[in-house]
């Protein structure tokens, strides 16, 4: 084994963090009669060879070897190496991404194509493998095959030869799996394919398997789905996750018409009191590698008792391959949330949020299924749930009860507190008070009077409204408290934030007091948060005028156009605050700039002066520049004729600058029946997939920001004039 190994010049080559020379180690570490060494090499292996997925000249030294590990029967996990061969082996380049290479990126896509056609090249090894004696080498083989041999119509005959006699239930489920892809990458083949699995989950085979085939169908077949698709996997989830028995000594049997959370007690309960539950900290010792983590929590799957723990990847694929039937999805959550498998409730809960961020629907009876799991005792599931419906804003009201009963029992989550950073409100709280529940002023309140006020309380009180006044006095003497040093602005941020979302104006002199003593270092921020404050407060903050009035020349364009703003809000002294705005226009931030736009805009006809500027930065290549100074210009001159183009192009060239369009429109309530502007409108609100969704990531307001969007869009169609909504 390894002929050849020393010859290779791996000094010259580099990998994720340097020269290469380590490789052969690792590459022997992986043929080592020593678990740990292993882990420790094949971590390497994708911390350094294959870092993220790259592929280095190193990695694609390595193939020669790692096919000669795959292929030995002496060598121990060898299932993780065909893993390691499939990921090196699999990245394929589309035209689009060719496209997009600059220079730096064209011997990295060498290297990737080089890399497949070495792997595919020996790909017919992982037929063999198909029989390996090992069932870690039998479950990888599989998927190996789908994504790299070069005949697919082969690899599809031998999945379905070899079902039949393998008798391992993970690797048939990996079989089933294989042949979804080969579907979904060679689509001559999804006809067969389709057929094999539509049979597969029909009547006769085991529930695993069926809704393992389920799950392929909705990826690469949907249309092949069974009609009633909810109801036949909901029973299949019963047969794997059957309701616990009662017997002399075991935990009593979960009650088929109690909620969730009744169910999990009677379970958690016996599991407690028998001693059966999950080791503590101190009993495991934690891996000090990656795959060593992932292994560990595969295990704590195992070591747990879960029936069936591959189910929930199955879900998670049925749910991708459903994609948009937003309903049936919803229903499978809900049956999943009423498991009494706590688990399986946690799986449903990530599901879920997943679910709702992307998509628009009716989730009503879903959200008010998440609430009941902040009742359980399991604390993974109820902080999981409190995740949940702290990124839903105003969709989880039909939680709100369960979030103040749990804010209520339980004060000491009202604070996180992290080891590096400040402190921020615990996810119920945060939750309740973006409902603008008043039941969430008590963990407010005490939270305002800890020694270091949480960095989120200020946005908490600004979704509170009108009930969260009763905090004015507490905000007003912690910010007169706050000590103007160095770390003014950490301490002044949030409570500065909260009274201008109040609008408190009787906080008028503790606000000019940081004012006026904003330090140097950092004190940017703080006199741009005080100044927004006064802005708030409007002309019951006329005292302040003279401080602002001086602020005006002070160097720095954010201060002076800030300062601005707060004048014309506290005065509305044009004469004075025009100037700044204007020289505004030519700072050198983008964001500088945006800043004199929405003020002028705000000045509205008494800017007018301010047009033909305005109509220059129409043409501006940054879009939200664009958009910012078309909203002004409408704003100034009262005309939408040269405003309303820009802002419809930008709403289809940049999805994200929709919810400041339509709040435009809405305000402006110009959006006739039958014009482009109301055509962009109904076709937004005729969409099931919200405007922000993204493939691979996601932002905790976006669920948030798109409610806003739909709701600014039902605004301007019916034609109504206002602020518009803000939650």
């Amino acid at each position: 084994m390894f002929a050849g190994i020393d010859e290779v010049d791996w000094a010259s080559m580099e990998h994720a963090y340097g020269p290469a020379d380590d490789v052969p180690t690792m590459l022997r570490g992986l043929a080592s009669a020593d678990p740990v060494e292993r882990e420790v090499a094949l971590d390497g292996m994708y911390g350094a060879v294959h870092h993220q997925g790259d592929v280095y000249a190193c990695t694609l030294a390595c193939i020669p070897f790692l096919f000669e590990l795959a292929v030995d029967p002496g060598i121990a996990d060898r299932g993780s190496i065909v893993e390691l061969l499939t990921s090196i082996g699999g990245i394929d380049l589309d035209e689009d991404d060719e496209d997009d290479l600059d220079e730096e990126e064209i011997e990295g896509a060498a290297n990737y194509a080089m890399a497949a056609a070495a792997v595919a090249a020996g790909s017919g090894v992982f037929c063999e493998l198909m029989a390996d004696e090992d069932p870690g080498v039998r479950l990888a083989a599989p998927l190996a095959l789908a994504a790299l041999h070069s005949h697919p119509a082969r690899v599809l005959a031998l999945l379905r030869e070899r079902l039949p006699v393998e008798p391992a239930e993970e690797v048939r489920l990996a079989l089933v799996e294989a042949a979804g892809r080969v579907a979904l990458r060679h689509r001559g083949l999804a006809g067969q394919a389709a057929d094999w699995l539509t049979r597969l989950a029909g009547e006769g085979f085991p529930p695993g398997l069926r809704l393992a085939a389920l799950a392929q169908l909705a990826r690469c077949a949907p249309d092949a789905l069974p009609g009633d698709v909810v109801r036949v996997v909901t029973g299949l989830l019963r047969q794997l996750h059957p309701a616990p028995r009662r017997r002399s000594g075991a935990a009593p049997e979960a009650d088929a018409q109690a909620g969730p959370a009744e169910a999990v007690v009677a379970v958690d309960a016996h599991a407690e009191a028998s001693g059966t539950g999950e080791p503590t900290g101190e009993e495991r010792t934690a891996p000090v590698t990656m795959v060593g983590q992932l292994r560990a929590l595969s295990d704590e799957e195992t070591a747990s008792g879960r029936t069936a723990p591959w189910t929930a990847d199955l879900l998670r694929t049925l749910h991708v391959g459903l994609d948009d039937r937003v309903a049936e999805r919803t229903a499978l959550l809900t049956h999943q949330l009423r498991s009494p498998d706590h688990r399986q409730r946690i799986d449903a809960l990530r599901m879920s949020s997943g679910l709702i961020r992307a998509w628009r629907g009716s989730y009503e009876e879903l959200v008010r299924l998440v609430g009941e799991q902040l009742a359980t005792p399991e604390p993974r599931l109820a902080e999981a749930a409190a995740h949940v419906l702290e990124e839903l804003f105003g969709l989880a009201a039909p939680a709100a009860d369960a979030l103040a009963a749990r804010v209520a029992a339980d004060p000491g989550a009202w604070v996180q507190d992290w080891p590096s950073g400040p402190p921020g409100l615990g996810s119920a709280v945060k939750a309740l008070a973006r409902l603008g529940d008043a039941r969430a002023v008590p963990a407010l309140a005490a939270a305002l009077e800890r020694p270091e006020v949480p960095h989120d309380v200020g946005s908490a009180i600004d979704h509170m409204g009108a009930a969260a006044v009763p905090l004015t006095a507490v905000l007003r003497r912690r910010l007169g408290e706050v000590r103007l040093d160095e770390r003014a602005y950490d301490r002044a941020g949030p409570l500065l934030a909260g009274l201008t979302a109040l609008r408190a104006d009787e906080a008028v002199p503790e606000v000019l007091r940081v004012l006026r003593g904003a330090p140097d270092h950092r004190g940017g921020w703080l006199r741009t948060a005080a100044l927004r404050a006064l802005a708030s407060f409007g002309p019951a903050a006329h005292t302040a005028a003279p401080e602002l009035r001086t602020l005006l020349h002070r160097p720095g364009a954010a201060s002076a156009t800030e300062a601005a703003q707060a004048l014309w809000a506290v005065d509305g002294d044009a004469d004075a605050v025009l100037p700044v705005l204007i020289e505004g226009l030519q700072a050198e931030r983008d964001h500088e700039r945006r800043s004199a736009l929405n003020a002028l805009g705000g000045l509205g006809p008494r800017a007018a002066v301010t047009a033909p500027r305005l109509r220059a930065l129409l043409r501006h290549e940054e879009p939200w520049l664009r958009v910012d100074a078309a909203i002004a210009l409408w704003d100034v001159s009262g005309r939408a004729a040269e405003s309303v183009p820009v802002l419809l192009t930008a709403w289809e060239q940049n999805r994200h600058v929709r919810v400041r369009v339509a709040e435009c429109l809405a305000r402006k309530g110009v959006a006739g029946a039958g014009s482009d502007a109301a055509h962009a409108l109904r076709a937004e609100l005729a969409s099931v997939r919200r405007h922000n969704a993204m493939d691979g990531g996601f932002g905790s307001h976006d669920t948030y920001d798109d409610e806003r969007l739909l709701a600014f869009c039902r605004q301007a169609l019916q034609g109504k004039t206002g602020k518009g909504p803000t939650t």
